[in-house]
């Protein structure tokens, strides 16, 4: 008698369970590949949680001539790079300064148009503020103008400083005592009115007439209020301005960056202005009319020097 064993043994039966192996294998092979799969994209996950973006917030006190730069782009930026958010007050330079010793506003860093506003706040007779601040980017003082103004044609192929004073030019410009860039329009309107003999300007110098906010200026502007200002360059980039040269003087704003006694957030402030000063930062200040300085230069209230650090 033929055993039910045997039969199991013939040339079909071992080809049978020959594939039947091989698709198990096969299966296996599948679960192991979806298995390790599944491990890498968890592994991945797990990485992207030990390693996510912050949250909370760096509080930035700023000069009024990075309003538009620090809201629509540089804010944005840092807050993809990190994810913390940037808030804060803007408003002249020295008015912050002021506002900053006399407590009314709390702050992480504080971005001014001048290392002047910094040395009023620096030292343990200022109250000790800001312990050293970075010099990072110049923007160029310029004469920016309504292409709606009747002197609009005028300030396009005339030199600058014989269209202002003339009649019913309504030239804008920013408090001295408040804001550094009101310094340097005083400087501009004096110092040319010296170098080519245009008295009307030192007159417009010490008038008062049509003196606005930093963060205000720019909309007085737009709005058909002033036929021209004086604006950084930063300013009219972020605003679409249309400007002339101030032919006759070369000014520009020194912008500085610290990061204040007591700061809140500290953490998120380091992030900050390391942001600021590193490659992604210098590219939006390239393209938004700031020119990075080739060197930081980092004053300190400790030292009778000051020492430089290469920009990234």
């Amino acid at each position: 008698m033929t055993s039910s064993f045997a039969a199991l043994e013939t040339p079909s039966a071992i080809a049978v369970a020959s594939r039947a192996r091989r698709s198990m294998i096969v299966a296996a092979s599948v679960l192991l590949v979806m298995a390790t799969f599944a491990t890498l994209v968890g592994t991945a996950r797990s990485f992207a949680a030990t390693s996510k973006k912050h949250s909370g917030t760096v509080n930035v006190l700023y000069a009024g001539s990075f309003l538009d730069l620090m809201q629509q782009q540089l804010a944005p930026a840092f807050h993809r790079a990190t994810g913390y958010t940037v808030s804060g007050i803007s408003a002249g330079s020295s008015a912050l300064a002021s506002e900053i010793s006399g407590g009314t506003v709390v702050g992480d860093v504080f971005i001014s148009a001048s290392p002047s506003a910094d040395a009023s706040i620096q030292g343990a007779a200022n109250g000790g503020w800001v312990a050293t601040y970075d010099e990072f980017a110049t923007s160029r003082l310029v004469l920016g103008y309504n292409p709606a103004s009747r002197f609009a044609k005028a300030l396009k192929t005339q030199p600058w400083y014989h269209v202002v004073d003339r009649s019913g030019f309504l030239l804008g410009r920013t408090d001295p005592a408040t804001d550094p860039k009101g310094v340097l329009a005083v400087d501009a309107l004096t110092g040319v009115a010296l170098s080519y003999d245009v008295p009307a300007l030192a007159a417009r110098a010490t008038s008062t007439s049509n003196i606005f906010e930093e963060t205000a200026l720019v909309g007085e502007l737009q709005a058909g209020q002033l036929d021209a200002g004086f604006f950084y360059a930063v300013e009219a980039a972020a605003s679409h301005i249309k400007t002339v040269p101030l032919v006759g003087t070369d000014l520009a704003a020194t912008y500085t960056v610290a990061i204040l006694k007591n700061a809140p957030h500290a953490v998120a402030a380091r992030a900050f202005v390391t942001f600021l000063l590193g490659a992604g930062g210098a590219k939006i200040l390239k393209a938004n009319g700031v020119t990075p300085l080739a060197r930081v230069k980092v004053v300190s209230s400790l030292a009778t020097s000051t020492t430089t650090t290469t920009l990234p």
